[in-house]
């Protein structure tokens, strides 16, 4: 894991003082709320319905029990006993008090976390694969070159106000964990044909109001010339990006207006003028960050899948766990456990101080110390021994982290929506807690393949809604909320977008409208396919009669 070196922490410091300062001549009508606002962002500070929101930075979503004990501790002190963690593996705090705002910053900045550049037109919160470094199927840990672009971007004064907000996401397997395609910028690692180890490069991808997926400029990139090359993306869209609109800023826009190709060439041009510039990144500095990420002290153990097995056959509910929650480790006798957060009945990503503390204890008696957030929502402990896999169980049993739908049709997506957030036409959070009680009641949720359900309280899509399998979109219907359907969207390597079912339905009828798609799939499905598979075969209609009645071309 990264360790901050003394240049971090003199310039964290030296923000948290900046800030202080900058809240104090807020406090005191020296500025005004749209003064500030620029400020505030740069530093995480967002002003919500009832409150300040501050959103933390989690870099590529590794967190140390330290930390997270931290996080813990701040909840505690400046808000209402509980954390958010967000599909861009942050957490957020949803009330926070604007004079706290600094000791809080402070405090974070004991344990090395910040929230600069957590908002505002800036690069944001570089995400990743939350199994980097430790999944069987990648190619080399992405978290190298994440910290190298998070290195890179902090406070960066060419890009500190770009057009609008910039996103990127890196993940190292052929099995895109990180959502890439739906990123500003998305690396995805692969091999040449010379069987060297590069990243194909996406730009344009995003959701929101205009939802685009990504599109390949690049099909290969080698890895020391990927900050030049991120760096000419940049610059073109810093210099075609449009000011004047808010909703046409992103580069999605940009791109698609201005064509790839046209794109593509002012990016080469700009590429090939300072590759040979000192942001060709050294051999000697990747293998100095690589040690960064040093495996920890493995034993070398055998896998022990048989016994696992005895005791899954003596008790079920283990058995399930183990098949939705288990991932395998890259080595013998070790997995990686997904923690999930969506309890029937809970809040989608949230999390209490008291079992944030638990999950650090556990941290450190299972798993080096080490906690992973992934872009679902979800916590997952990467390096725990096959040995230890029914005592841990056991505890998360008790914390209600234990549920085994990872992937499944209650393991959700949820943004804050209406209930904390001034931009919501509707309440995300009941419509997911809805739909978990209703499964957990009817039961069979655990036994569907895999599916996922996306919810967003508007159209600027933090809940992901375009690219869930089922995705819903909060929508205003003459002062009252509703909710519209989207079928066919994913954010895996086959990345798509949804297709709208029909019209938006009340809150009450959205659990049996998941539950009679659900159904039509299971009556469609052919052997062990997946919901996603299964609609991409058979298309919309049959979801939308089931939905809607025979009648549905009427009310699409």
């Amino acid at each position: 894991m990264y360790r901050y070196d003394e240049f971090d922490h003199k310039l964290v410091n030296e923000r948290v003082a900046q800030f202080r300062r900058q809240v104090q001549r807020r406090l005191d009508g020296e500025i005004t709320e749209d003064q500030f606002k620029p400020l505030r962002l740069m530093n995480g500070l967002y002003l919500q319905l009832h409150a300040y929101m501050l959103r933390v930075n989690v870099p590529y979503g590794t967190l140390s029990s330290r930390q997270l004990h931290k996080f813990a501790d701040i909840a505690r002190k400046y808000d209402k006993g509980f954390g958010h963690f967000t599909t861009r593996q942050n957490i957020q705090y949803n009330w926070v008090q604007l004079e706290q705002a600094p000791d809080l910053l402070a405090e974070l900045a004991e344990v090395e976390v910040t929230a600069i550049q957590s908002s505002g037109n800036c690069v944001r919160n570089i995400t990743s694969d939350q199994f980097a470094g430790r999944a069987r199927d990648e190619l080399a840990d992405p978290r190298i070159y994440c910290e190298l672009l998070r290195q890179y971007s902090v406070l960066h004064p060419e890009f500190s106000y770009l057009p609008r907000k910039f996103k990127i996401a890196v993940t190292g397997s052929p099995h895109d964990r990180a959502a890439v395609a739906v990123h500003d910028i998305g690396l995805r690692m692969h091999r040449n044909e010379a069987g060297e180890i590069g990243f194909e490069v996406l730009i344009g991808g995003g959701l929101g109001r205009l939802p685009h997926i990504g599109h390949t400029i690049r099909d290969w990139i080698d890895p020391h010339h990927i900050l030049s090359y991120v760096e000419a993306i940049l610059r073109v869209y810093n210099m075609h990006g449009r000011r004047d609109n808010i909703h046409k800023a992103r580069i999605k826009i940009i791109v698609n207006q201005m064509g790839l190709d046209k794109y593509r060439e002012l990016v080469e041009a700009e590429f090939e003028r300072i590759k040979s510039s000192p942001l060709k990144i050294p051999q000697a500095e990747i293998d100095r960050i690589t040690a960064y990420f040093a495996d920890p002290d493995y034993e070398d153990l055998a896998d022990i899948d048989d016994q696992l097995g005895k005791l899954g056959a003596a008790e079920s509910e283990f058995a399930r766990w183990l098949a939705n929650n288990i991932v395998p480790h890259k080595r013998s006798g070790y997995a990686m456990v997904n923690l999930s957060l969506k309890y029937p009945g809970r809040v989608p990503g949230d999390v209490n101080a008291d079992t944030m503390d638990a999950i650090a204890e556990l941290a450190d008696k299972f798993s080096f110390g080490e906690i992973r957030i992934s872009h679902r929502q979800n916590l997952a402990l990467v390096d725990v021994r096959q040995s230890d896999l029914y005592e841990l169980w056991s505890a998360l049993v008790a914390l209600e982290l234990a549920t085994p739908n990872i992937g499944k049709v209650t393991d959700m997506i949820c943004c804050p929506g209406l209930d904390y957030c001034a931009l919501a036409n509707a309440r995300s959070i009941p419509v997911a807690q809805d739909i978990s009680r209703h499964f957990a009641q009817h039961g069979a949720a655990y036994d569907l393949g895999d599916m996922t359900i996306n919810i967003s309280g508007c159209m600027n899509a933090c809940g992901h809604h375009h690219v869930g399998n089922i995705g819903i979109l909060g929508v205003d219907k003459r002062g009252e909320e509703y909710f519209q359907l989207t079928l066919g969207g994913s954010s895996a390597e086959d990345a798509s977008l949804g297709d709208r079912l029909g019209r938006a339905l009340a809150q009450d009828e959205v659990p049996h409208a998941i539950q009679s798609i659900v159904d039509t799939y299971n009556a469609l499905r052919v052997d062990s396919e997946t919901f996603l598979q299964t609609y991409r075969r058979v298309g919309v209609e049959p979801f939308k009669a089931a939905v809607y009645g025979p009648d549905s071309k009427r009310v699409a």
